[in-house]
C-alpha cells in the first residue's frame, strides 16, 4: 500500500516539473519575441537626409534633427535655408532630398515640377510686423501697415507714432514669409524694396530691426519666443499670438510644409515620421509654432490652396 502511494507521489511530481519546465520555457519564448519585435519596431536609421529652404521653419528643422540623430547615430540629417523658392526649387531637381517651404509648391514652381512632388505639413507659422522694443508703436491697422510696407508713408508720425524715418527691412521676392505676408497681411499689395536692408535670414533681420532706428520687418513667431529686442505689433487690435491663429481671428499664418519629391528616401520619411510624432510635439508650441490640429474650421477656411 505503501509502496503504491510512493510510486503515484513520484509520478504527480514528475508531472508538475514537467509542467513547470514547460510554462518557463514558453515565457522565456515569449519574452524573447516581444523584445525582438520591439528591436525591429524600433530599429536606428542610416543614411543621410538634406533639407532645405524656408527660413521660418528653420529652428524647428533644426531641432527635430538634432533629436532625430541621437535616436539614429547613423543618420546625419543637414537643414539649411534659403528661403522657400529655393526649397522648392532644390528638392524638384533632386540637390536635396526634402525641400522647406510656407507656401503650396504650386505658388513657386510650374506645375509640372510641383506635380512630382509630395507635401508634408508639420505645423504652422504664424508672421508678425516687428520693431525694436523702444519703438513707441504697438498696433497698426490694416490700411496703415500696407502704407508702411508699400513705402507711401515714410514717417512713424503719420500712423500714430513718434516723428521718426520709418526703415523697412525687406526680404528677397523667393522668400515664402514674404508671399504669406503679401497674401494675408498687405492684402496682395507689392511692398516697396530695400535692398541695403534686405535678407531672407530671419535671425539677421531681427537683429537688423532691433539695432536700427524707426526699423520694421516681419518675421515668423518661431523667432520672438526668446527674443527680448523686439516687440510684435498687433494688426486691427489683433495680437499675433498661436491663440488668435486658432481661432481664426490672426489670419496672417502659414502651414510649414516640407515636399519630397515622390516618396522620399527610406531615411527622408522616416525623418518626416519623427518631425510629426507624438514624441516630438511638445517641441512645437513650445518653439513658437502651431498644430495644425488646432485650427477652428474658421481659420482653416481663410487658408485654402
Amino acid at each position: 500500500m505503501n509502496r503504491t502511494k510512493g510510486i503515484i507521489a513520484g509520478l504527480l511530481t514528475a508531472a508538475m516539473l514537467a509542467g513547470c519546465g514547460s510554462s518557463t520555457t514558453a515565457a522565456a519564448t515569449s519574452a524573447a519575441s516581444t523584445a525582438a519585435a520591439k528591436d525591429s519596431s524600433s530599429a536606428a536609421v542610416s543614411g543621410t537626409v538634406t533639407a532645405a529652404g524656408s527660413s521660418a521653419l528653420l529652428p524647428l528643422a533644426q531641432e527635430a534633427a538634432t533629436e532625430f540623430m541621437k535616436k539614429n547615430p547613423d543618420c546625419v540629417v543637414t537643414v539649411n535655408g534659403g528661403g522657400s523658392g529655393e526649397g522648392l526649387k532644390q528638392v524638384a531637381d533632386g540637390s536635396v532630398d526634402i525641400g522647406d517651404s510656407d507656401v503650396f509648391a504650386e505658388e513657386k514652381l510650374d506645375a509640372s515640377a510641383a506635380s512630382g512632388l509630395t507635401d508634408h505639413e508639420v505645423a504652422l507659422v504664424a508672421m508678425a510686423p516687428v520693431v525694436s522694443k523702444d519703438l513707441d508703436v504697438d498696433n497698426l491697422t490694416t490700411d496703415q501697415l500696407i502704407q508702411v510696407f508699400t513705402g507711401k508713408v515714410t514717417n512713424w508720425k503719420d500712423v500714430g507714432g513718434p516723428d521718426e524715418d520709418i526703415v523697412l527691412v525687406t526680404r528677397p521676392s523667393s522668400s515664402g514669409t514674404r508671399a504669406t505676408f503679401k497674401k494675408y497681411a498687405l492684402n496682395g499689395e507689392e511692398e516697396a524694396s530695400n535692398q541695403a536692408l534686405e535678407t531672407d535670414d530671419s535671425g539677421t533681420l531681427t537683429q537688423t530691426v532691433a539695432s536700427t532706428k524707426g526699423a520694421i520687418g516681419y518675421v515668423a513667431l518661431s523667432y520672438l519666443t526668446d527674443n527680448t529686442d523686439l516687440k510684435a505689433v498687433s494688426i486691427d487690435g489683433v495680437e499675433p499670438t498661436l491663440k488668435n491663429v486658432y481661432s481664426g481671428d490672426y489670419k496672417v499664418w502659414s502651414y510649414e510644409h516640407m515636399y519630397t519629391k515622390g516618396d522620399g528616401s527610406e531615411a527622408a520619411q522616416a525623418f518626416l515620421k519623427f518631425m510629426v510624432s507624438d514624441e516630438f510635439a511638445a517641441n512645437v508650441e513650445k518653439m513658437g509654432y502651431g498644430v495644425v490640429a488646432s485650427l477652428s474650421d474658421a481659420a482653416v477656411a481663410t487658408h485654402k490652396n
